[in-house]
């Protein structure tokens, strides 16, 4: 599920951004104060963050943007032909998208979607079919449900629930063809995940630790260790196309399916 806290007065600023998302698979959160999206940010996958940077909250617009330079930070706000230095220091301070209340309506949704941090974790990953060995619409299909499912714990009997099969022949079904173990394939999406919110500084690796469901930083910590070889304070340098490469190279393995 995809969260993205919206931090605005209008209350007609969430129907307009609403309209462009999926019906399905995305939370568009009203938060009242810009402490509020942090606390979002603490304990929840957060695609993307939308501030209204025209009343009172630039400055912590800002801070997010440094904060969490994986996680766009979108300004939406009524701006008027005297705002040009205010829109400068959105740029200035890294805020992915400026959009203009009132013009940008009709398209601010499918905007802000586009640009959401989910789907830039996944163009990381565009390759990993090729990579993997993944060529059979059973396997294409699982792929698509792991990775859909990568902030979420996730086990080999979820995706065979998922995709109506049991578990043991879903296994086989996947690893044929010199495919990856499922269960590895898991850990790689999930620990893909892991790399890209630890590049923000404002994340440890307990924060993403309970953010993505593991049992504890020690259980990330051993994940990467088996997907990546790395310790869990390494995954940043690496991000979700680096973890995928050292994934590739002889990890690709488990003694369960």
């Amino acid at each position: 599920m995809a969260v993205i806290p919206l931090v605005h007065r209008n209350g007609t600023a969430r129907a307009s951004i609403r309209r462009g998302l999926p019906r399905r698979g995305v939370r568009l959160v009203s938060c009242r104060s810009l402490e509020r999206a942090r606390s979002l940010l603490e304990r929840e996958l957060v695609d993307a963050v939308v501030v209204d940077v025209r009343h009172g909250w630039a400055e912590g617009a800002f801070e997010l943007a440094h904060d969490y330079p994986g996680i766009p930070v979108v300004a939406y706000s009524p701006f008027r032909p005297d705002d040009g230095a205010l829109i400068a220091a959105c740029r200035r301070a890294g805020l992915d998208t400026v959009l203009v209340e009132g013009v940008d309506d009709c398209a601010a949704g499918e905007l802000i979607w586009a640009r959401c941090a989910t789907r830039t974790r996944r163009a990381a990953l565009a390759d990993a079919p090729r990579m993997l060995r993944l060529t059979e619409p059973v396997q294409l299909r699982v792929w698509e449900e792991v990775l859909a499912r990568a902030g979420t714990p996730t086990t080999t009997a979820d995706i065979a629930r998922a995709l109506r099969r049991t578990r043991e022949h879903l296994s086989r079904e996947f690893a044929a063809g010199g495919a990856p173990n499922l269960k590895r394939v898991i850990d790689l999406a999930r620990t893909a995940w892991a790399a890209d919110l630890l590049a923000s500084p404002a994340y440890s690796v307990t924060a993403v630790a309970r953010i993505l469901g593991f049992a504890s930083a020690s259980h990330l910590a051993s994940t990467a260790r088996r997907v990546a070889g790395v310790t869990a304070g390494q995954l940043a340098g690496l991000g979700p196309r680096g973890v995928m490469l050292r994934f590739v190279r002889g990890r690709t393995r488990s003694r369960v399916g």
